[in-house]
Formats: C-alpha cells, sequence, structure tokens
C-alpha cells in the first residue's frame, strides 16, 4: 500500500484534511475539507485551476458522522455531478472501512490534516497526521 493512502476516516475531521481521488485510468480531484474553528461545519472544496493552493471552489458541507457531503445552496455542484459523486464515494469507501478497487487511490498529500505541516516520520505520513496533531485531535 501506497503510504499516503488514506485508511482512516478521522484523517477528514483534521480540520485541514486536502486529499486526491484518482481512478485506473488516471483521471482525478483534488478536494479540501476544512473546518474554520471547533464547533463549525466541514466546508468541502474542489481544485478547479491551476494554482493548488488557492483555486478551490466550494462543493459543500462533509457530515463526519454520517460519512458523506451534503450539498447547500451556495453548492455550484449537483449531486448528478462527477465531482459530487467522487468526493461521496471516496469518503464513504473510507468511513465504512470497505477496499479501495484495484488501480484507484484516495491519497493525501503528506501534509498533516490538522495544521498543514509536511509529515516526515513514516508513521506520520501512514496516518496523514503528525504526533502533537494527533494527540489533540484523537486522544
Amino acid at each position: 500500500m501506497d503510504t499516503n493512502t488514506i485508511t482512516d476516516s478521522k484523517f477528514f475531521r483534521g480540520g485541514n484534511a486536502t486529499f486526491t481521488v484518482y481512478n485506473a485510468e488516471k483521471k482525478h480531484y483534488t478536494y479540501k475539507i476544512r473546518q474554520p474553528s471547533e464547533g463549525k461545519p466541514y466546508f468541502v472544496s474542489l481544485l478547479s485551476g491551476p494554482n493548488n493552493e488557492s483555486d478551490y471552489v466550494y462543493m459543500g458541507i462533509y457530515r463526519p458522522v454520517v460519512g458523506d457531503i451534503i450539498l447547500t445552496q451556495k453548492s455550484r455542484y449537483s449531486v448528478d455531478s462527477l465531482p459530487y459523486k467522487v468526493v461521496n464515494w471516496a469518503i464513504k469507501q473510507i468511513h465504512n472501512n470497505k477496499p479501495i478497487p484495484e488501480g484507484y487511490g484516495i491519497h493525501h498529500e503528506g501534509k498533516c490534516c490538522r495544521c498543514g505541516r509536511t509529515l516526515t516520520t513514516p508513521s506520520s505520513v501512514e496516518l496523514g497526521i503528525g504526533p502533537e496533531c494527533a494527540k489533540k485531535l484523537w486522544e
């Protein structure tokens, strides 16, 4: 398994998670799930331009208990849009501990899903979160 493969839905609840979902043809979408502060909703955005730091478009709200994305009035996507279907599929696969089919992948970018710092130790890269952030978030 690739060390950047997301295997735990806790990653999506980090508050600063960026991940890419790709298929067997290597077509891909990159998403961000952000929680501006504790108690606020998790906002989902899709990378839609060449600047992978700022070219994100709002999609909807991540519901961590259910493990899905809901669209809101401000969403630019519909339930029939491919980017929406892809992110919902990916989150449900991880949330429900289902295997990822051969040729598909759901990978984080090698940065902590909470603080955004580059991960350097193998265990942190595998989890998608650094040890200090993991203590604060998951313990």
